[in-house]
């Protein structure tokens, strides 16, 4: 056995994934209850020891063991004595994550970094509403509003259809009715509990590719069976991740070994009912993806469940048992016999459908990077446990982790939700304008000269009812005024003449 490879199991020879060539991508696939999960956990330990930092979705729960030292039981024992292996309990340095925050350490990315087509792709959006919604992320991109989460989106969507006419004219029709089936698109999303893959803290991928002070990498578990009943929310995560590392991680070409290996369990849910911009888009990450030093090795019950396009980049090859009993499973039976290089010492259709639990087809690329014959293979017992870990048990591994403590608290910064709030909210009354200097002082009086500030005049404002009374008093007046001049005028009159005898 080289030292620069992981043990697989044996034929009649040591089957071995070796480093130089696990960048090249691979495939697990295999019926339910033929020794996948095993499978990949042999694989995820090993690399771990070669110093490989691994990602991996945990489905079942079953994976989380890979963090417990073993406890071989006789068959193990037996396999391993048959192996001629020294089976040496260990346990992989682990972090687990989780999208709810509750088996792991929540793991996140903003509204921003996944994108409009992966969010797309999240709501199942048709091509219009995926265009509208490309529309929103331009205009808040040109606004300055920075969307982090999903009450962000919310908000911008809002903001979108209030100025529907302003944006139509620039970026062609936006309906609000377009609008409004998205919004509600996003409120099952959150009803799903998608609110909790967007928001800050956002994961950095220097936290997936981490290695312990022995230089083993760390094997980083995503708690995906709760996530697992979203399965496109499952898949687009998955899918967002591979996409940052592809564009983020610079070029190395063919490392000595893989930077990161990236298990992406249940992968035909990646491709189920996917676009074909989508389906491009995963072609190219997975084309490109192995000179950035990256790994991706889909697990899967069928080969027939990935595209071609993708498949014929995946060199190392490990099948598990197929049943064959409907004309589909035919059809994945015969794909997954062509993709082997043939061994003349057996039908390779026949034997996919003869092997047993813990045994495998195994086809991996040799030291010029051509692929093997297939040979029939008993897979290795694992170091670590079979079977997942007790709740105090990832308790106490969560306790011990390198990133505890960075992203158990949310962060909730000022965004585009905030800002558009902001700019809702109504203007402040201005103050009232100071009222002008009367002469000689001000209005509250001048001190040094001693004037006393001028009354206020009064309102000339009056009710119907004061003006009755007014024009009352004022008739009266005037009629008591006629009266008393009179008198006095002729007071004065009488003294001054003669009094005129009446005549009777």
């Amino acid at each position: 056995m080289a030292d620069n490879g992981v043990l697989i199991g044996f034929s009649d020879h040591p089957e071995q994934l070796l480093l130089n060539r696990a960048n090249r991508h691979g495939l697990v696939a295999g019926a339910t209850g033929t020794g996948k999960t095993v499978t990949l956990q042999i694989l995820a330990q090993g690399l771990s020891d070669a110093g490989v930092p691994v990602f991996a979705a945990d489905v079942k729960g079953d994976l989380s063991g890979i963090a417990a030292v073993g406890a071989p039981n006789e068959k193990m024992l037996a396999r391993a004595q048959g192996m001629n292996l020294v089976l040496t309990p260990a346990a992989a340095p682990t972090v687990f994550w989780d999208l709810f925050g509750e088996a792991g350490h929540p793991i996140r990315a903003t509204v921003s970094e996944m994108g409009p087509l992966l969010i797309s792709r999240m709501l199942e959006l048709n091509d219009v509403q995926e265009g509208v919604l490309m529309v929103v992320f331009r205009a808040a991109d040109e606004e300055g509003l920075l969307l982090l989460d999903l009450k962000d989106l919310q908000a911008a969507l809002t903001y979108a259809s209030q100025n529907a006419k302003d944006l139509s004219a620039r970026y062609g029709n936006i309906s609000p009715t377009t609008i409004a089936t998205i919004q509600r698109n996003l409120l099952v999303l959150e009803t799903e509990g998608g609110a909790n893959i967007f928001g800050e803290p956002a994961l950095a991928l220097a936290d997936i590719m981490r290695t312990d002070p022995s230089g083993r990498g760390y094997v980083n578990i995503l708690a995906a069976n709760k996530l697992i009943a979203s399965p496109r929310l499952y898949a687009t995560f998955l899918l967002w991740l591979m996409s940052e590392l592809f564009e983020e991680l610079p070029e190395v070409g063919d490392p000595e070994k893989p930077r990161l290996a990236f298990f992406f369990d249940e992968a035909h849910l990646l491709f189920r009912d996917a676009p074909k911009p989508l389906l491009e888009k995963v072609e190219q990450v997975v084309r490109l993806i192995r000179s950035k030093g990256v790994g991706v090795y889909f697990v899967t019950q069928n080969p027939a469940d990935i595209p071609d396009t993708v498949l014929g980049q995946l060199g190392n090859r490990i099948q598990h048992a197929l049943r064959a009993y409907t004309p589909a499973d035919q059809k994945g039976l015969r794909a997954a016999s062509e993709s082997f290089r043939t061994n003349p010492a057996f039908d390779t259709a026949e034997a996919i459908q003869a092997l047993g639990v813990g045994e495998a087809l195994v086809s991996v690329l040799d030291e010029k990077g051509a692929p093997t014959v297939v040979q029939k293979t008993l897979i290795r017992p694992p170091a670590s446990r079979l079977g997942p870990l007790l709740p105090p048990e990832r308790a106490g591994v969560m306790a011990a982790s390198p990133v505890r403590g960075i992203y158990d608290t949310t962060v909730d910064r000022e965004s585009a939700y905030e800002m558009l709030q902001k700019k809702a909210e109504p203007e402040p009354e201005p103050e009232p304008a100071p009222q002008p200097k009367a002469r000689g002082g001000s209005w509250a009086g001048d001190e040094a000269s001693g004037q006393p500030a001028p009354r206020a005049r009064a309102s000339n404002r009056q009710s119907m009812g004061e003006a009755f009374a007014k024009s009352m008093l004022r008739t009266i007046g005037s009629q008591v005024g006629r009266e008393l001049i009179r008198g006095v005028l002729g007071g004065l009159a009488g003294a001054s003449r003669p009094t005129r005898r009446r005549r009777y």
